[in-house]
């Protein structure tokens, strides 16, 4: 056997990667130790990429096409390479096949809670999963970030290597976009599509990936804040105080009227009481004064607002607990003074 014969088999004419998987990302061209020689075929499929590795430094960049290896076209390896007169003798070198295609339906998640601040509720903590579609659009960054060296890398490490970085990113697009918790528990497909192009620039310029969609499916608070949002949804629902207290009424008879319960709308019964009596004990107004103008009360009037004697409200101006303009012998007492006293 010539020597010639010897050295045919470990050089390599074609390099090529065909696909038959839908989980692949990141596919390096097994070699076998052989080297790649002057004039050797490139063919890089649609979805495909191919980036040549030297010694650990990137060189050229292929993409879909058939490409003949010469001098002109890998100009980055002609330099790593450090060839004077081009490419004449063969050289060894990676070759990694990225897949360009979009990866739909990938999910994240929060494994703890997500701190955020909330105008409604302060400091609250929060968790959310849901889906995101991707695809590579950095080869090189998402090669050295990702990938890494890995010969063979698929859909199943990409998720783990990528849950916590997903959520990380989630979490500080979610601190600048501001949006209200009571927003993000309802808007699921809103929520997502106002964080998409907080999102994107991150991962675009961090792990070389583009997502095409961000899908929020669920985000839930603790259980006090859930409460606090029923309760306040509740309260908008109700409307006024008669409703409010028909509701409360109502809680309490489905909970069979305990003791708490009883106590409750004994409560709620005195704060309607004093209600009507505050309506039913407001004096006319001053003729000649319409409703929306300060109100001028006499000792007399507050005393039949307070259910007091006369003599009891002379006694709290002159103490100074009640403020009145004394004109001549008599006091009169404006609405706001007596709203100060009551502490409205």
């Amino acid at each position: 056997m010539s020597l010639m014969n010897l050295i045919k088999p470990q050089l390599l004419d074609i390099i090529e990667w065909t696909d038959d998987s839908r989980d692949t990302l990141s596919f390096r061209f097994p070699d076998e130790d052989k080297e790649i020689k002057r004039g050797a075929q490139l063919i890089v499929r649609e979805s495909q990429v191919a980036q040549f590795v030297y010694l650990g430094e990137f060189g050229d960049t292929f993409g879909p096409g058939k490409h003949t290896l010469e001098t002109d076209n890998i100009p980055i390896l002609t330099t790593l390479k450090s060839w004077k007169y081009g490419f004449e003798s063969p050289f060894k070198a990676d070759v990694y096949f990225v897949n360009t295609r979009l990866f739909t339906g990938n999910k994240w998640g929060t494994s703890n809670p997500v701190m955020m601040r909330d105008n409604d509720f302060g400091i609250i903590r929060v968790r959310a999963f849901g889906t995101f579609d991707f695809k590579v659009v950095d080869p090189k960054l998402f090669l050295k970030e990702v990938a890494g060296s890995d010969h063979h890398f698929r859909l199943d490490e990409f998720a783990e290597t990528m849950r916590s970085r997903v959520v990380s990113v989630f979490s500080e697009a979610l601190s600048v976009a501001k949006i209200p918790v009571l927003d993000l528990a309802s808007r699921y497909s809103e929520v997502g599509g106002a964080l998409l192009p907080l999102i994107n620039p991150a991962m675009t310029s961090k792990y070389g990936i583009e997502m095409t969609a961000f899908i929020l499916e669920n985000a839930s608070v603790p259980p006090e804040v859930e409460q606090a949002i029923d309760k306040r949804s509740s309260m908008t629902a109700v409307g006024n105080l008669n409703d409010y207290v028909k509701f409360q009424m109502a809680q309490g008879m489905e909970k069979g009227g305990s003791a708490g319960g009883a106590a409750t709308e004994m409560a709620i019964g005195l704060a309607m009481a004093r209600e009507m009596i505050s309506q039913q004990q407001q004096p006319p107004p001053v003729p000649g004064q319409t409703a929306t103008q300060p109100e001028i009360l006499t000792p007399e009037q507050v005393a039949g607002i307070l259910a007091v004697t006369e003599a009891d409200v002379v006694a709290s101006i002159e103490s100074g607990d009640l403020k009145g303009k004394k004109i001549g012998t008599a006091y009169r007492i404006t609405r706001m003074a007596l709203d100060e006293f009551l502490g409205r």
